[in-house]
């Protein structure tokens, strides 16, 4: 067996693009073109997973991240690991005992995913980047030394930011007819949202350095090439379209009411806490212009909102 870069959710949002991109970084690596790939999965019957399985260097898993131990992390010798964790409330139980594990088995190096850079505060309002916040405050403590990593601080991801508007279009070219169009987005603030296939790329790089150290604590923000506001939005709605958009609810956070009247067994006014997310987006403070130097000295972020959008329609 050989020493071991393990993906944690692999066929996830931005795990998917870390296991593609991965395979031919370490190939022109100098210190660890030796090193093999183990990608997770839920269900190895899934289609991503089955494609995973086919990149050279890959040995897809399926496995329970959450059971994951010291001894199995030993057993399959990891040495690096990437980890994209559920925003669950019970999300800082299961991914610091992932961190305990790791700390104890001799991993050396852990690139996690955050969230926005600007909500991961002690006090902010909505619950998981507290969450977030907690995870990084136990990496940093003296405690965890020995295991270096790094930390992704995401924008909001285009493809969630977008989505309301491309299935408005897709609506009205099957009918003719409007709904509301509801956005997240405020009408004029700016924001730099960010395909999550990119900050994979950027993960990708990271696990790849011949010496990590230069990364460790790190917490870098991720940010798309360019800002984009609702109004831009309703633009390019009207553009694909041909005519006005008849009605627009900004900072529209609706879909989580909907999702709590749905039924949930989690704490009502923990889920809630969700529409306080984007409130710094609203404030002007999650522009392109936050990116940390070295994403764009490593792996730039190139995908513009109008690229995101034209997949969207595609698909």
């Amino acid at each position: 067996m050989a020493p071991t870069i393990l993906i944690v959710g692999a066929t996830g949002n931005t795990g998917r693009s870390v296991t593609e991109t991965l395979p031919n970084l370490l190939n022109t690596s100098n210190t660890l073109s030796d090193h093999r790939i183990i990608a997770l999965t839920r269900s190895l019957n899934s289609p991503v997973a089955q494609q995973l399985a086919k990149l050279p260097g890959v040995e897809v898993l399926e496995q329970n991240w959450v059971e994951i131990t010291a001894d199995w992390l030993r057993e399959h010798e990891v040495v690096r690991a990437f980890i994209a964790s559920h925003n669950e409330p019970h999300h800082f139980t299961e991914e610091s005992t992932f961190h305990l594990a790791a700390l104890k088995a001799g991993v050396k190096y852990v690139v996690r995913i955050s969230t926005t850079a600007a909500n991961v505060r002690p006090d902010c309002a909505a619950y998981y980047p507290r969450t977030h916040w907690a995870i990084e405050a136990l990496l940093s403590s003296p405690e965890f030394n020995s295991l270096q990593w790094t930390s992704l601080q995401p924008n909001i991801f285009s493809q969630m930011y977008l989505s309301t508007a491309a299935e408005l279009i897709k609506q009205y070219r099957k009918t003719g007819k409007q709904d509301t169009l509801r956005l997240m987005a405020s009408e004029d603030a700016p924001v730099g949202i960010i395909d999550p296939d990119e900050i994979g790329v950027f993960a990708a790089h990271l696990l790849s350095q011949d010496d990590p150290t230069v990364h460790s604590k790190a917490k870098y923000v991720l940010n798309g090439p360019e800002d984009i506001t609702g109004k831009q939005i309703v633009g390019m709605v009207e553009q694909h379209i041909g005519t006005p958009v008849k009605d627009v609810s900004y900072k529209d956070m609706s879909f989580i009411d909907s999702f709590v009247e749905g039924g949930t067994q989690k704490s009502k006014n923990v889920i809630l806490s969700i529409k306080h997310a984007p409130e710094t987006a609203w404030d002007g403070k999650c522009t392109a212009s936050t990116t940390s130097k070295e994403v764009l000295e490593i792996a730039a972020p190139k995908r513009t909102p109008a690229d995101v959008f034209k997949t969207l329609l595609e698909e």
